[in-house]
């Protein structure tokens, strides 16, 4: 027999909610620090012409904070809409669908992100 307060204290029905909640709350302040220093950054960058912003994003202080906040950023937007998805898709083969190609989506574009920011920060200097 449980207690009112161990039945609250659960993940609730699907045994995962609290994780996703969690999740979706520390993606959302990793996201907002990393665009806090992306917007410092860019701000005091001066120049933002190709061959500057090639040379900046070739400094490790800068490219690793920039893949991080491309993974946070992806993470976080594919928590939020599955939530959405699962609020408002009733029928749960569409729903299944729909999140298999939400992660497909979110996957590929963060790969193409990920791709070109490593691309210049490994490129040769020119």
């Amino acid at each position: 027999m449980e207690t009112p307060t161990a039945r609250v204290r659960g993940l609730g029905s699907a045994q995962e909610g609290a994780e996703h909640w969690w999740t979706e709350r520390l993606t959302s302040i990793a996201t907002f620090a990393l665009f806090v220093w992306a917007i410092i950054s860019v701000v005091r960058m001066g120049s933002l012409d190709y061959h500057t912003v090639t040379e900046w994003l070739r400094e490790p202080l800068a490219a690793v904070p920039m893949l991080l906040l491309i993974v946070a950023t992806f993470w976080h937007l594919k928590l939020g809409l599955q939530v959405v998805v699962e609020d408002y898709v009733h029928e749960e083969g569409n729903k299944f669908f729909t999140i298999a190609l939400l992660n497909f989506f979110v996957v590929i574009a963060a790969a193409f992100a990920l791709f070109a920011v490593l691309k210049i920060a490994l490129g040769t200097p020119g």
